[in-house]
């Protein structure tokens, strides 16, 4: 009973007792800490919660603003590309009438055969005859990177696609090949007309395109057929299907239609006349 009496008398250590008493007469009779610690963080969720509010706040003003902008470039684009769209009609209708003009004055002087033949060589004019098919195409696997080896074209490393190096060769064999008429992707090629790259696009005369890569070309079928895939530019596609997977595939055709080149200007060079005749 004496133990039980003293347990309930002295449910306090007398270690704990003496710890306390210390700590009353140091002097630190503050806040408990437990309570000073649930006051920083709610100081803290405080400022949060309005540098959030501050943050939303200006993002709804400044969303009307944004949405205007938008809008109006929108609509400027739209404005610009119709403009476009109807400066390039224009320009489509004075060519048609140009050719028209042209014609009509060498019939009066009995050589309208030259102006057909000159608005086919120039690609001014629609053309349409036998010809060839040739359909090139990236590799089955072929992606925007790689660690294989490179090829030396463009500048960027071998990934399995077609390059713009490889559609030059690949066009300039059919002119060599005895090709009368060439176009890519309905994109009539010219004495003026440019094979390039931009990053990893082919751009024809400033038009990018995307595989695959169509080429009709207007001649003898199957002669053009033959001495394009036995020149070195079909051998070299030849190889590149051989080593890089690239697609390809060539046909005889009938009849070939080919559109008319977009535009034809010529701003320096003058046609050479005889002397004593102007």
């Amino acid at each position: 009973m004496s133990l039980l009496t003293n347990v309930m008398d002295h449910s306090l250590d007398d270690g704990y007792a003496e710890a306390a008493d210390r700590k009353k007469a140091a002097g630190d009779g503050g806040l408990p800490r437990t309570l000073r610690a649930k006051l920083g963080l709610g100081v803290g969720l405080v400022l949060a919660a309005l540098v959030v509010t501050v943050g939303a706040a200006q993002a709804r003003v400044a969303a009307p603003v944004v949405a205007k902008e938008r809008e109006e470039l929108i609509d400027r684009i739209d404005r610009e590309t119709e403009t476009a769209d109807g400066l390039e009609e224009s320009v489509d209708k004075l060519r048609d009438d140009v050719s028209t003009r042209q014609r009509e004055a060498l019939k009066k002087s009995g050589d309208s055969g030259g102006a057909d033949l000159v608005d086919i060589l120039s690609g001014a004019a629609e053309v349409h005859g036998p010809g060839v098919k040739l359909v090139v195409n990236d590799a089955k696997e072929a992606s925007t990177g790689g660690d294989g080896n490179p090829r030396e074209t463009s500048g960027f490393s071998d990934t399995g696609r077609v390059r713009d190096r490889d559609m030059q060769r690949v066009v300039n064999g059919l002119w060599a090949s005895g090709a009368e008429a060439v176009s890519v992707n309905g994109q009539r090629l010219t004495a003026l007309s440019a094979i390039r790259a931009a990053g990893d696009a082919i751009l024809v005369d400033n038009k990018p395109l995307v595989p695959p890569y169509t080429v009709l070309a207007v001649g003898d079928g199957q002669r053009l057929s033959t001495r394009f895939q036995n020149s070195a530019d079909g051998l070299y596609l030849h190889a590149l299907q051989e080593s890089y997977g690239i697609r390809t595939a060539i046909s005889v055709e009938d009849d070939l239609r080919l559109p008319a080149a977009p535009s034809v200007t010529v701003r320096t060079a003058e046609p050479r006349t005889e002397k004593g005749t102007s």
